[in-house]
């Protein structure tokens, strides 16, 4: 991603709209440690200031992400520090799926656990990462994230539906109809976006720190977080008309209103 790129670039033009916050809960669904750090934190800060109950899933523990170190001693760290990191925005709830770190597969088998964490959390928003080959700014998106994103925009539509995964139904998982809208982070093309100028950034920043001992093994060419989250969210604000912002791809999968034809 270019910094000299201009900021209208990344969200597709000035002006957009903000993503409604006239809802309680929020399930965040991610490949690996570390994939919500990059900016969606900083929004998931601000929604727990407003009191807002926030949940994450994660798909793997993150351990074949640091290549100094064996995945047996990777994934414990890194599970700690996403915990860590969550703590800094005021997420308690953070559960993993126990997936293989880079070779996550999509399938019935992952929309059911996601489809499972969904109807107990019950969430109204469903937070991922981009799952388009391209994410924003011409980036090539990974393999996990690709997977995840389309799964959890899947297992969405399958929690409210009874006939799918009815065996949940004999743990005591009901159908949960109640996902609104399922948000992406990361895309090429957003839809909405987040103000989180100020104190929701500096916490947003404070949870990538968490994951200090991933950064330092990806090298000196890694993202460090106080300029890149900063820079980022300066580039999301000039979309939004804000100093800072997240911006996000929304699938709306209940009408705000009637619809037109009626």
């Amino acid at each position: 991603m270019d910094p000299t790129q201009d900021k209208a670039d990344l969200g597709g033009g000035t002006g957009l709209p903000a993503l409604p916050e006239d809802w309680a809960r929020c399930l965040a669904v991610a490949a690996h440690p570390d994939d919500i750090e990059y900016g969606t934190a900083c929004a998931v800060a601000r929604w727990t200031a407003q009191g807002k109950q926030v949940s994450y899933l994660l798909a793997t523990r993150g351990e074949a992400g640091i290549d100094g170190l064996h995945p047996d001693r990777a994934a414990p760290l890194r599970e700690a520090e996403e915990r860590a990191g969550a703590r800094q925005v005021g997420v308690e709830t953070v559960e993993f799926l126990d997936h293989r770190d880079g070779v996550v597969e999509y399938g019935l088998g992952l929309r059911r656990e996601i489809v499972r964490a969904m109807r107990r959390h019950r969430p109204e928003i469903v937070v991922s990462g981009a799952f388009t080959v391209r994410m924003i700014g011409g980036i090539t998106n990974q393999a996990d994230h690709r997977v995840v994103g389309l799964a959890a925009l899947d297992a969405a539509r399958d929690a409210g539906n009874r006939w799918i995964f009815p065996e949940l139904a004999d743990e005591g998982l009901e159908p949960w109809n109640g996902i609104r809208m399922v948000c992406f982070a990361g895309a090429e093309v957003p839809t909405h976006g987040v103000d989180v100028t100020g104190d929701a950034l500096e916490r947003g920043i404070a949870s990538l720190e968490a994951h200090a001992e991933y950064t330092k093994g990806l090298g000196d060419g890694a993202f460090a977080p106080r300029p890149f989250l900063t820079w980022m969210a300066g580039m999301g604000g000039a979309a939004l008309g804000v100093e800072s912002a997240v911006l996000f791809d929304v699938h709306q999968l209940v009408p705000d209103g009637p619809p037109p034809w009626v």
